[in-house]
């Protein structure tokens, strides 16, 4: 841990703004006002003199919300990750490449998005700076009054995309504040920044890696006239790196979308609510985009003025660490579509898992608890890296602070609950534990897992089923994929009927918790048995030996029996087999995000190898993503099979897991297994 000297500085407009609380239960949301302070993009610089070369400089770091950094002109990193206030990032950087003897500058970029939405913790009126600079042991620069600072006045908001996820910007080359990261550049103009006044910030090491950036060539370029078309291949996240040259003022219109019209244009209003269309004014000469904010694509638009020429065009791609540990297993390999399955899922993990293992790349950007144990748990599986495993389920306990049910989404200021995230995450601090051996992190974690149980028990357990949950239950997403589910689980309301989909994930949590009390040596946290005769009671049709939907309902639906098929609730022989029979009949393109995985967990944990691998080549599932042109995996099956699909949407790409070597059956092992 680092003990700052440096002190969190602002400009005049933040250096006195009171923090405001955006955390609230979801049914009793609170509604904040955001259009001041908002799209802030606030630089910092300081010059410094080194009397030698120093043999190791380290620069301690942190902002609210995001930094880039940048040391003697050239581009450093970007960070921190999204946290809560009270637990805020700090990043370790070696910097001593970028020093040298006699006069050096680090300059700083930082943004204050100021929406309530899913990305970060902003909205919340924090904007600040910290920072150290230790050379050979020996602090020299510590982030105060005598750094500068200045609005970067290139940018100017153009409109809001996604759901309130960032903004569509112009940049202007010609503005004062361009070029401000160069050793050269003439800041004296610029105040002196201010010392935050209202600092609440709790400043922790981050546990995970900082981000790369990669560049990506375009593989074919075409120009037609004024318009120059651009394919990088497959899906990206990441920025258009374009140097242009031409005459101020002259406007470059940008267009980046994931597939192409059927007329060959760039389709940039994309599915997935955004619409990527933005505008780059030219100074005389060559002129450089500076894009702050990331976007998902694949193709590119640039409409040029008359006598404008590119001379620099790529896509700065940007992505957690990545290195490929696990392989195809081997009776997998020899099957074509089988590999292109695999290579698609591993591409979607490589260059989609950023900071967290976020949902969509495009709408909402979001670190979501309930797909996320899956996404984070095959990234795992393929990197043998437990980093994003233990990211989401410390940051998923954190939010213990607005509610003791948890949330749906960490480290930000959108407030959504849904019922079934935080039972998965007691099964992913299991499945940790299986695949790490890491018994001392269970131990900690155990604690939680049972705290997180009291609550479900206290508030919503009665005669062993759960009623009146002041949470969503999604059962299934989106839902049209539910097959008729005959629960009212309407989001923004109590769901006052038990119903089976959130039972079976209860008693699979219970389970998961007594098998975590056998691994320590604790006794069992309860029994389990008066949970499953109020389950069976309650949802088990003896005579079609399948299980209905609700309390009070006697429909039937393939994702209402799922969840007992993969957690082990199988009354008899006869209700495995109907269920075995409806999934060669319907397929796993019956299901969708929440019901895939578990479909596949239960195969394995009942040794149908041969069921497994036709659900991994149906059709309609992971074949279709690849029928359709997908180069990472989509939010469904096929482009419209949701009204706002996303085309690079991790939670799929967890076909890797089934399709990898890992010791996948002692992994997906019943919890009830000795």
């Amino acid at each position: 841990m680092h003990n700052f000297q440096g002190k969190w500085i602002t400009t005049e407009e933040f250096c006195h703004l009171a923090p405001r609380n955006v955390f609230s239960r979801q049914l009793a949301r609170v509604k904040l006002d955001c259009t001041e302070h908002r799209d802030r993009h606030i630089l910092f610089r300081r010059r410094f003199v080194c009397d030698t070369r120093p043999r190791e400089g380290k620069l301690y770091i942190s902002a609210d919300d995001h930094y880039k950094l940048y040391v003697n002109g050239t581009y450093v990193c970007e960070g921190p990750a999204p946290a809560y206030h009270f637990q805020t990032n700090y990043n370790v950087i070696d910097v001593s490449d970028h020093l040298k003897k006699g006069e050096n500058v680090i300059a700083v970029h930082t943004l204050y998005q100021g929406l309530i939405n899913r990305v970060w913790q902003s909205g919340d009126g924090r904007h600040g700076l910290i920072l150290d600079l230790v050379l050979d042991g020996e602090t020299v620069l510590a982030s105060d009054e005598r750094f500068l600072c200045a609005i970067h006045t290139a940018y100017r908001e153009t409109g809001v995309v996604g759901y309130e996820t960032g903004f569509l910007e112009e940049y202007d080359a010609r503005a004062a504040t361009v070029g401000f990261e160069r050793p050269d550049y003439d800041d004296g103009a610029w105040a002196s920044a201010s010392l935050l006044a209202t600092d609440d910030h709790v400043l922790v090491p981050q546990a995970t890696e900082l981000l790369l950036t990669e560049r990506i060539d375009p593989v074919f370029l075409r120009r037609e006239g004024n318009t120059l078309f651009l394919d990088f291949g497959r899906q990206y996240v990441g920025t258009l790196a374009l140097a242009v040259e031409g005459r101020a003022g002259d406007t470059v219109i940008l267009r980046e979308g994931q597939e192409l019209t059927k007329e060959g244009r760039v389709r940039y209003a994309l599915r997935a609510c955004c619409t990527y269309e933005e505008t780059f004014l030219l100074s005389d000469g060559v002129s450089v985009l500076d894009a702050y904010d990331y976007k998902a694509f694949r193709y590119a638009e640039l409409t040029l003025p008359e006598g404008c020429e590119v001379t620099d065009v790529y896509l700065s791609a940007r992505h957690y660490p990545f290195a490929l540990s696990a392989h195809l297993r081997p009776e997998y390999a020899q099957d074509e579509t089988l590999r292109r399955i695999w290579e698609l899922c591993v591409h979607t993990q490589r260059y989609g898992v950023q900071e967290a293992v976020l949902d969509c790349m495009e709408r909402e950007k979001g670190f979501y608890l309930g797909d996320g144990c899956y996404t984070a748990l095959t990234h795992t599986v393929l990197t043998g890296n437990d980093a994003m495993v233990r990211k989401l389920i410390d940051d998923a306990f954190s939010s213990a602070f607005i509610t003791d049910g948890l949330v749906t989404c960490m480290n930000c200021s959108f407030m959504q609950e849904i019922a079934e995230y935080p039972l998965m995450l007691v099964k992913l601090v299991l499945w940790h534990y299986r695949y790490t051996g890491d018994l001392a992190y269970l131990a900690g974690n155990y604690p939680r897992v049972l705290s997180l149980l009291e609550r479900y028990r206290r508030d919503y357990e009665r005669e062993g089923l759960l009623y009146d949950l002041d949470k969503w239950c999604v059962v299934e997403w989106p839902e049209n994929f539910r097959d008729g589910y005959a629960v009212d689980i309407l989001e923004g309301k109590v769901c006052h009927e038990p119903h089976v989909a959130i039972g079976a994930y209860y008693i699979e949590a219970v389970r998961a918790a007594n098998a975590m009390a056998e691994v320590l040596g604790e006794p069992p946290y309860r029994d389990e048995a008066p949970l499953l005769s109020a389950f069976y009671a309650a949802f088990y049709d003896k005579e079609r030996h399948l299980y209905h939907d609700g309390l009070y309902s006697d429909h039937v639906s393939m994702i209402g029996n799922i969840f007992p098929f993969a957690f082990g609730l199988c009354p008899d022989g006869a209700y495995t087999e109907n269920v075995l029979a409806m999934i060669r009949e319907r397929g796993i393109r019956s299901v969708s995000l929440f019901g895939a995985f578990p479909l596949m967990e239960g195969l394995v944990r009942v040794g149908r190898e041969d069921l497994l691998r036709d659900v991994l080549l149906d059709a309609g599932a992971w074949r279709r993503m690849l029928d359709e042109g997908a180069t990472a995996t989509l939010e469904g099956w096929g482009h419209d099979t949701k009204w706002n699909t996303s085309l690079f949407h991790l939670t799929m790409s967890y076909a890797a897991l089934f399709l990898s070597d890992c010791e996948r059956d002692a992994l997906l092992a019943p919890f009830d297994a000795k």
